[in-house]
């Protein structure tokens, strides 16, 4: 008898899961299914299928956290620290590409950015006026940044990642997008690089704030 009034609760949950899904599916927009016809003119092909919009939202270009003075201080007694080591190795363009590197992140760190547009269709994605395939898309994941939610899609082409901001009642919630994107592409976060494996390291041992 325990074990039994214990499968009953899991049995409603997952029911409630189910429906949950359902109901996140039909407010996503998500289009009917489509009998594919074959081309009466080119044999081989299929007639196309209409373009859908399933979803917009407007979100931030980019997670945008506000820093203090200690961030700074730290970032540019760092950056003058490396230039002098690189300097007095008589590696001049280098030097260069440090205080490049100290302005970007000076510029990203005060300017908020602006907002996107994003729309999701049964043909890929589009943010503002720049459009996303699905063949050119890859893996997909959920990642925090700077305290935000954002969702990661591999790119086969420039800029090699999509990065979405996720804004609570703005966009659709984290259940609902996987649930569409999962009928294309894969769930599953990559190795992180050499390059974001000394990032984190660093981050670990020099905090910045």
């Amino acid at each position: 008898m325990p074990e039994q009034s214990k499968t009953v609760p899991d049995k409603n949950k997952s029911a409630e899961a189910k429906k949950e899904a359902s109901t996140a599916s039909q407010e996503l927009n998500l289009p009917k299914s489509v009998d594919l016809e074959k081309s009466k003119v080119a044999p081989g092909y299929y007639r196309p299928i209409p373009e859908e919009t399933l979803v917009t939202w407007e979100a931030p270009a980019r997670p945008f956290k506000k820093r203090n003075k200690q961030f700074f201080s730290t970032i540019f007694i760092i950056a003058i620290l490396v230039a002098l080591i690189l300097f007095f190795a008589g590696q001049v363009l280098p030097v260069a590409l440090v205080i490049s590197v100290v302005f970007l992140v000076y510029v990203t760190a005060m300017i908020p950015p602006h907002n996107v547009s994003v729309k999701l269709t049964n043909y890929g994605f589009y943010v503002d006026k720049d459009a996303y395939a699905w063949y050119e898309m890859g893996r997909f994941w959920f990642e925090k940044k700077q305290g935000f939610d954002t969702l990661q899609i591999e790119l086969g082409r420039f800029p090699n990642r999509l990065s979405l901001v996720l804004i609570d009642g703005v966009n659709p919630s984290k259940e609902n997008l996987e649930l569409v994107l999962s009928e294309v592409l894969l769930k599953e976060k990559p190795k992180p690089t050499a390059f974001e494996k000394v990032s984190i390291w660093l981050s670990e041992k020099i905090p910045l704030e």
